[in-house]
């Protein structure tokens, strides 16, 4: 199955009725679309009571991609409010265990910083990171583009292969070192992780902070041309996996879900059992 999405539900005021309460925003994401990426959980562990009122929220095929803490990536600025690593990583399996239960967590995202490049020691941290999710599935995406450089780029993929880690394939701007190549090639045959960034190369670069950093980092709007060849990706990536998962996270100008729905209409995709839709009075 192909699953199209965005990532996070607060931020895509074309899909909400006017004053629609933040509390009830991911049920009527729902309705549009049957997978999301939950966001908050890189900024923190989510509680559990966060996580169960999400799950009863959504239908019963709805998929939750999880995004892994800020501390596991190596985001975390200062010290981790943990006692070890270890705690933190236990932390974190509880939090998706409910998701598990209930048949709703297509995978953990473990989205790694431009300065993690590929060395012996970054890689032996992906095995630590693998070893202590205990069967979780879990994705990789890069943002250094030493893990596909000519020398490196088979065995990157090889090793995820070996690792049984999903590889989250991307499309964003090409600006040197803290970019990836569009690499259409699936490590597991049962999922693969398509994010969709933009292409704003300018943005990408800035060096801006707070707000205005997140407001130009992903202000892109893909045309028809450019979806039409986003379509022949994922159509390639669904041959070589059973569910295929594509987020649009060009999101600084409101476009992602805009995208996500022409993707849908391309694809000619009809999904079943997503949330009913709130009518309006007339």
């Amino acid at each position: 199955m192909i699953f199209i999405g965005v990532t996070g539900w607060g931020d895509h005021d074309s899909l909400y009725p006017d004053k629609l309460a933040p509390r009830d925003k991911l049920k009527e994401y729902s309705s549009h679309f049957p997978a999301v990426e939950v966001d908050a959980a890189f900024y923190a562990i989510q509680p559990k009571r966060n996580v169960e009122k999400w799950i009863g929220e959504t239908p019963a095929s709805f998929q939750f991609i999880v995004k892994a803490y800020q501390g596991m990536t190596g985001h975390q600025r200062g010290k981790i409010p943990f006692s070890s690593r270890e705690e933190m990583f236990a932390a974190f399996r509880a939090s998706v265990e409910p998701y598990m239960e209930a048949g709703k967590l297509a995978m953990v995202l473990f989205q790694f910083p431009p300065w993690f490049d590929c060395t012996k020691e970054n890689v032996e941290y992906l095995r630590y990171c693998k070893n202590q999710l205990k069967g979780i599935p879990a994705a990789l995406e890069f943002r250094n583009q030493s893990w596909y450089r000519d020398e490196y780029k088979e065995k990157t993929l090889d090793f995820m292969k070996q690792e049984g880690w999903i590889h989250s394939v991307c499309d964003e701007p090409q600006s040197g070192e803290g970019s990836v190549p569009l690499e259409v090639t699936a490590t597991c045959s049962d999922k693969t992780l398509l994010r969709l960034h933009g292409r704003n190369v300018h943005g990408w670069t800035r060096q801006a902070s707070g707000e205005e950093w997140r407001e130009v980092r992903y202000l892109y709007r893909y045309n028809r041309e450019e979806l039409e060849e986003l379509k022949g990706h994922i159509l390639d990536l669904y041959r070589q996996s059973k569910d295929v998962y594509v987020l649009f996270n060009n999101n600084s100008g409101g476009d992602a879900a805009p995208n996500a729905k022409e993707m849908i209409e391309l694809l000619g995709l009809e999904y079943k059992g997503l949330t009913s839709r709130q009518l309006g009075l007339f």
